[in-house]
């Protein structure tokens, strides 16, 4: 039974259901094949912080017990996940991914793990981060008290930040489904460089409850799994209002499938976002569009919204940033991060003209109702995931793929709050996964949701997994 529950962890959460369902595996069978593959394989990745073997094992046996009851809580009952290390879990450390906070453990769950739990899901492990989710900026792979983080796909390179350990989990199958966190490109980065699905939400559309704090107007919480279904699947249980968050919105979010038969979509390839992306990357997105063309029409001459979108997210993110890590100042405790940019960087945040933040905040206003504008004529956008491979580990991240130059949208996107989703496309250049993202409207996740599951379900990339 080891074998066949192993072997489950890397296959999609309605195939995974439907075992359990039949009875050919059990919750326990799947928690101890996740927990014993996250001890061997994912600290040989560096992308566990934490096994919660008894909460898993506890889980679920009362996830069994359930359904030998007759009571199924839906598609997530029973099915392992892990948890991106910035969440609360009671009883367990909760590091950030830093070493002034590695004994940190709080006293109470991140709202995200308990409507998980209330899903039926099984917590397997805290997954490793880079520390404080990048954001006294970082410029190695290094940059975690649990050391870099590798792609399943070829260990000398790296997994892709901050949600490092959530896409690397994965990508390698040791575990079905992961949360992971993004402000600019934390989710969308370690799907792309792991060869899996990602789902960045809306903002606001995931409570932030329990989570971490890095940016306050830009942080969102969000799945990653083996199919863009899945990530369908994990945004269902956990979307929707909390009285502790206030930001978090009242928008309903209904997902149970794709649509069978999906309508002809408007979408638009944005320039500038791949034609100076590595050859890899390029040739596979163009592959991926012309089978985008099978389900609506694409029009190739799509200029982004003309924004200065890195010194306003780097403000924004500066002054907000100093905020939340008001006691890292207090206690003079920045030198201990790892990466030694950060200390530089970190210290410059407190810094921060009002000015600047203030201008920066403003200009998202009129940034959004360009890109309404834009939205208002198609259904989704269409970009490169990342414009690179997954970038070696042991490199400056300023010296590495230097030929490289694009205009993403991942920045501005988060910028006003939209949500996307990434899937693989093939491989690149050193066996590495390259990747396509689509950027929809506000609130409509289900709609990108079914358009990369129509894509999914004429292609096979989102099936590989990498052995180890």
């Amino acid at each position: 039974m080891t074998a066949a529950a192993e072997a489950l962890l890397a296959k999609p959460l309605r195939e995974i259901g439907a075992a359990l369902r039949a009875r050919r595996v059990t919750s326990v069978d799947l928690a101890e094949a996740a927990t014993a593959r996250l001890e061997s394989a994912g600290r040989s990745l560096n992308a566990v912080v934490t096994v919660t073997r008894d909460l898993a094992l506890r889980q679920a046996r009362a996830a069994d017990e359930e359904l030998r009851r007759g009571r199924d809580r839906g598609p997530l009952h029973g099915i392992p996940y892990g948890a991106k290390d910035l969440l609360a879990v009671k009883g367990y450390p909760t590091t950030w991914g830093a070493e002034p906070y590695r004994e940190q453990v709080f006293d109470y769950d991140a709202t995200v793990v308990r409507r998980l739990e209330a899903a039926g899901a099984v917590l397997a492990a805290k997954l490793a981060m880079i520390e404080l989710a990048g954001g006294m900026n970082y410029n190695t792979a290094d940059a975690s008290f649990t050391g870099p983080c590798a792609t399943p796909w070829n260990t000398k390179y790296w997994s892709g930040g901050s949600s490092s350990g959530s896409g690397a989990a994965v990508g390698a199958g040791l575990v079905p489904f992961a949360i992971g966190s993004e402000t600019s490109g934390s989710i969308l980065c370690p799907a792309s460089f792991c060869g899996v699905s990602g789902l960045r939400p809306t903002y606001g559309r995931v409570s932030r409850h329990g989570a971490m704090a890095l940016c306050w107007t830009l942080d969102k919480l969000g799945p990653m799994g083996r199919t863009a279904d899945d990530c369908g699947l994990v945004l269902a249980a956990i979307a929707g209002p909390d009285e502790a968050d206030p930001t978090s919105s009242d928008r309903p979010f209904a997902y149970r499938a794709p649509a069978k038969a999906p309508g002809r979509y408007r979408l638009g390839l944005l320039k500038g976002s791949y034609e100076g992306a590595h050859a890899e990357v390029r040739e596979n997105l163009l592959r991926a569009v012309t089978e985008l063309r099978r389900f609506g029409t694409v029009d190739t001459e799509v200029e982004m919204p003309d924004f200065p979108a890195g010194p306003m997210i780097g403000s924004i993110l500066a002054a907000e940033c100093a905020s939340a890590f008001e006691d890292l100042y207090a206690e003079k405790k920045i030198h201990l991060l790892r990466d030694k940019a950060s200390h530089t960087h970190g210290w410059s945040y407190p810094a921060t003209p009002a000015v600047d933040y203030l201008r920066a905040m403003r200009l998202r206003a009129p940034m959004r109702r360009a890109w309404a504008e834009l939205m208002a004529r198609y259904d989704a956008l269409i970009a490169p995931g990342y414009d690179s491979v997954a970038y070696p580990i042991g490199v400056d991240f300023d010296k590495t793929y230097t030929d490289v130059k694009t205009k993403s949208p991942i920045t501005p996107a988060n910028l006003v709050g939209y949500p996307a989703v990434v899937v693989p496309t093939g491989f690149g250049r050193d066996g590495l996964p390259t990747s396509m993202q689509l950027i929809g409207r506000p609130f409509e996740e289900t709609l990108l949701i079914d358009l990369a599951a129509a894509y999914q379900g004429s292609t096979r990339w989102h099936l590989e997994v990498a052995k180890l």
